[in-house]
């Protein structure tokens, strides 16, 4: 039992028994956590119905609201390391991660990596069915985050992501400050901060099929101007 994938939801019912029977499919005895923000549409239901099927290898953390994908992910951090978790997996519930890419994020990370990052920007990687506004924005975002952070990672905002216990047990928790795709520069740039090895493997991104994509200019924003607060760190 030493690897957890965490998966946040809100209202993923077209995904979510999907993207778990695929994960429980893979080789490499992987659990999962569901942290689901009171989705209206059923998600927490569904998982719930598929519990007694996967007996203790499906958990489920559910919240009362929309939260934010940062809040959900620092649920779960917490939630694994009061268990016996080594090898802890940030994944989308939309298949835009392919699950079958779990497994060379988590032989990179045993193989030495402290934090393994699905890059869709080093050699390699790609994006599929994104429009070109979305990909200008994403790696414009990308550039300029590593033109302010000096932080050697191709892919910052990339939430395909294998963190070892001893990463998420020493970056202080409490104190990661965002919530959207900054929060994820966040916790990257933390890692790299204390001197930990971020290593990128390419995947392949494909965008949503089903159900509604999250992203906001907020988020977009957050960003933006949150890698300018990040240098204080």
């Amino acid at each position: 039992m030493d690897k957890l994938v965490i998966i946040p939801t809100y209202n993923e019912k077209e995904n979510i028994e999907k993207i778990i029977r695929k994960v429980f499919s893979l080789p490499g005895g992987y659990h999962l956590l569901i942290v689901d923000d009171g989705s209206p549409d059923g998600t927490g239901n569904i998982i719930k119905g598929l519990q007694a099927e996967f007996n203790d290898k499906l958990h489920l953390m559910e919240r009362s609201g929309k939260l934010g994908l940062g809040t959900a992910y620092i649920a779960g951090f917490k939630w694994a390391l009061q268990r016996s978790y080594d090898y802890i997996f940030e994944m989308d519930a939309d298949f835009s991660h392919n699950p079958d890419d779990l497994n060379n994020l988590y032989n990179a990370c045993a193989a030495g990596a402290h934090v393994v990052v699905g890059s869709r920007y080093t050699k390699g990687g790609k994006v599929v069915n994104w429009p070109f506004d979305r990909i200008f924005i994403s790696k414009g975002g990308a550039m300029y985050t590593k033109m302010i952070l000096w932080m050697p990672v191709n892919d910052p905002t990339a939430g395909f992501v294998c963190y070892s216990r001893k990463v998420l047990s020493t970056i202080p928790l409490d104190e990661v400050h965002f919530v959207g795709y900054a929060f994820q520069i966040e916790m990257k740039y933390r890692a790299w901060k204390l001197g930990f090895k971020i290593k990128e493997v390419p995947i392949t991104f494909i965008d949503r099929k089903e159900g509604v994509s999250k992203m906001s200019s907020g988020i977009v924003k957050e960003a933006m101007y949150g890698v300018w607060k990040m240098r204080s760190f």
